[in-house]
């Protein structure tokens, strides 16, 4: 290639931020033409920014590279080598298979690959490239089989540095990693000092490289090691970031609020029924509150009666008693003269947390001076989409002048025309089903109410979150965790059926168990057979169970496409045990309360996730009777085995949770929270936790100071980058 004409000078002055950085196109690197450019662009690289952020995956120490003639049998290394022959072909059972003749002038070795055609024109004869791999020998000849490859290109042979970043490549775009990693190095030159916006005595305190020696140690590392002090820094900023943002969330949120003080104290969970609602309600109940129960209120209501609205999180596993203390702290909100609001993402748990919420509440009594006796039954309303005219009409009017208490509802409960009298406190289920924007919706609903004021909320999940997740996902808000089950809970004896005789094993505990009085789940993953997805379907299984396993018994069938009346018609039928066992989908997965169930059975348990397998575990067992959940697979690939496995071995839900961020990535878990540019390339969820706490003190620390960042306006400014447009107007409205 002839030599770039155009005289190199650095990017821009010295001190770049990364907003810098985005502004400078990958075209201004030496030759990088508008064809690189265009492949790059495929990848979401189009500025130096995008290419200092593309962090290499690995690095090949050359140290350990060996010539091919001192290498023996078994020895693993790193072989650079020019390819001299290259053929492909078929095996006899089919399998593709391309063989190269390679030498590295002190001797030479076969190289074979099976099931990569395409290595046959990655690797034509000429090319030179780094073979990591271990010797191993096949009909007398020395070879390697199935290598980690890396074309260098010419002039490797000169590469004076001892560690070789290894970065994504594409032999289809037409970008190798050699290319990559010398862009990278030109762009760490070029690019000088990066201004750093984390304030210098947080960075001795917790002993981070400055920015710019944190990205040259990740893309130039002189030995291998250099590496990590950069990955930590870089990761820490990552974390940094996602955590300001959230602290800058709570500061917004905290900032002009007018808070609703509630007339309850920590003292209201442990001391005697002396009249008051709660007290009463707590000193009704038929069982004994849990420690972690009783923690949690105590947090939850010394934060009710504080001057700041509540924001709060209160994680608990399946079956932890999280309604419990839901329906305390909504009573808190209604003995104060206020009114209360839990929203829930489907119809079906919407009306499970009515049916359960009014059965907690029966008997108990507010006071209203507008009737004779002095006093009223709370009042629990329900509202979905599906309620009908006239009873939205009277829950709606019931909302605005006050008599109706408390509301379960769901995204109905959001539309213009629902208005409170005075909305003291918010509690969302299942909060990931939910965005930002909802919440904001409902304290808005606080705002606009005839007596105005900023409700607290409170924020359920009955599906376990790693503690680092929950940090990134629900940063903004305090935690408290409901760690114990309630006394009277049976363990769930859980069963991996993979064999025939084991599935035949489960079928019989399902007639044993219908026969005794009790009832049993049955759950596929689809509605309907499809040919692209090879499941069983709820419709089929119920028809082949009635007719060939479960023959006598009363099978039910629930599903999503059913009509609500018809949906209604079979829990309660499945309640009253006219249905013995229900077929379902996943409709189940939540909500679903039936005592007297005994059994989940699922179909095709490789196809769902942990946590989905956990929930349908957590329908049964909710009684003091023995209760089985069987998992039906012949097996699937590694990573649903090992859920399976996992199901087995433990029914703590946060253990599952850090067996689910080990096996899908916080990627996959974190889901909507990645918006805009990627927040977390180099950082890890499950590995740096403490970089995370590092992260998150700093955040507060310089948020409290500077609620708007107005003293950190690079620091402000690098946020802001980060930020998807709408997160960015909203924090940023100032």
């Amino acid at each position: 290639m002839p030599a770039d004409p155009r005289p190199e000078v650095t990017l821009a002055p010295a001190a770049r931020t990364l907003r810098d950085l985005t502004g400078i196109p990958v075209t201004r690197l030496h030759g990088l033409g508008e064809k690189k450019a265009a492949a790059l662009a495929k990848w979401g690289v189009t500025s130096v920014f995008d290419l200092l952020t593309t962090y290499p995956h690995r690095y090949i120490d050359r140290s350990r590279q060996a010539d091919v003639a001192d290498l023996a049998l078994g020895d693993e290394a790193v072989v650079l080598a020019t390819v001299r022959r290259s053929g492909a072909r078929r095996t006899r059972q089919g399998r593709s298979l391309v063989e190269l003749a390679v030498h590295d002038g002190t001797g030479g070795m076969k190289v074979v690959f099976f099931n990569q055609p395409w290595r046959a024109r990655q690797l034509e004869p000429g090319t030179e490239a780094l073979f990591f791999g271990k010797l191993d020998v096949y009909q007398g000849g020395r070879q390697m089989t199935n290598p980690v490859v890396d074309v260098v290109g010419a002039g490797a042979q000169q590469h004076t540095l001892r560690v070789i970043p290894v970065y994504p490549a594409s032999a289809k775009a037409g970008l190798s990693s050699w290319e990559v990693g010398r862009w990278a190095e030109e762009a760490m030159r070029r690019s000088g000092t990066l201004a750093d916006p984390l304030p210098e005595e947080w960075r001795h305190h917790f002993d981070l490289l400055d920015r710019t020696e944190a990205f040259r140690r990740v893309h130039l590392p002189e030995a291998m090691g250099d590496q990590a002090p950069g990955r930590r820094r870089l990761a820490f900023d990552e974390l940094f970031r996602l955590q300001l943002a959230l602290m800058l969330r709570r500061r917004a949120l905290e900032e002009g609020a007018r808070a609703v003080r509630h007339v309850v104290s920590a003292l209201d969970v442990v001391e005697p029924d002396d009249g008051r609602l709660v007290r009463r309600f707590l000193g009704g109940l038929p069982f004994a509150l849990t420690t972690a129960q009783r923690r949690a209120l105590a947090a939850i209501f010394a934060e009710l009666s504080g001057p700041v609205p509540m924001h709060r999180l209160l994680q608990g596993d399946v079956g932890s008693g999280k309604t419990v203390v839901a329906v305390a702290a909504l009573l808190a909100a209604v003995q104060g003269g206020h009114q209360g609001a839990l929203m829930a993402p489907t119809e079906v748990l919407a009306e499970q947390h009515h049916m359960a919420v009014r059965a907690l509440l029966d008997g108990l009594a507010v006071a209203d001076p507008r009737r004779l006796e002095g006093e009223r039954p709370v009042t629990v309303a329900l509202l979905t989409n599906r309620t009908g005219a006239a009873e939205r009409a009277r829950v709606r009017q019931g909302l605005l002048d006050g008599s109706v208490d408390l509301v379960v509802g769901t995204h109905a409960l959001l539309t213009d025309d629902v208005a409170f009298h005075s909305l003291g406190l918010v509690v969302i289920d299942e909060q990931h089903r939910f965005g930002v924007e909802q919440r904001a919706a409902l304290r808005d609903k606080g705002r606009a109410a005839v007596v105005p004021g900023d409700p607290d909320l409170l924020v359920m999940t009955a599906t376990p979150i790693p503690r680092t997740a929950a940090m990134v996902l629900f940063g903004d808000l305090d935690m408290v965790v409901l760690d114990e089950l309630p006394p009277g809970r049976t363990p769930v004896t859980t069963a991996w059926a993979r064999a025939p005789e084991e599935e035949a094993a489960a079928w019989r505990r399902v007639a044993e168990e219908v026969a005794a009085g009790n009832r049993a789940y049955v759950v596929c993953p689809l509605v309907e057979e499809s040919e692209r997805v090879q499941a069983r379907s709820a419709t089929e299984e119920r028809d082949r169970l009635a007719r060939d396993v479960l023959p006598g018994l009363r099978l039910g069938l629930l599903h999503g496409q059913l009509r609500p009346a018809e949906k209604d018609e079979v829990m309660a039928a499945f309640r009253a045990g006219e249905v013995q066992v229900l077929v379902a989908t996943t409709v189940v997965e939540v909500g679903v309360d039936v005592p007297e169930a005994t059994v989940m059975v699922v179909e095709d348990a490789d196809r769902f996730g942990i946590a989905q397998l956990h929930q349908l575990r957590g329908r049964v067992g909710r009684s003091h009777r023995p209760s089985w959940c069987f998992l039906l697979s012949a097996g699937g690939s590694t990573d649903a085995e090992s859920r399976l496995e996992a199901l087995v071995r433990t029914a703590d839900g946060f253990a599952l949770a850090e067996v689910d961020l080990a096996l899908r990535g916080e990627g996959t878990i974190l889901g909507a929270r990645q918006k805009g540019r990627s927040d977390l390339q180099l950082a890890r969820l499950r590995d740096d936790g403490e970089l995370l706490d590092a992260a998150r003190q700093v955040a507060t620390a310089v948020t409290e100071d500077d609620p708007h960042l107005e003293g950190h306006p690079d620091l402000a400014d690098e946020v802001r980058l980060f930020l998807d447009p709408e997160e960015e107007a909203y924090l940023f409205k100032s």
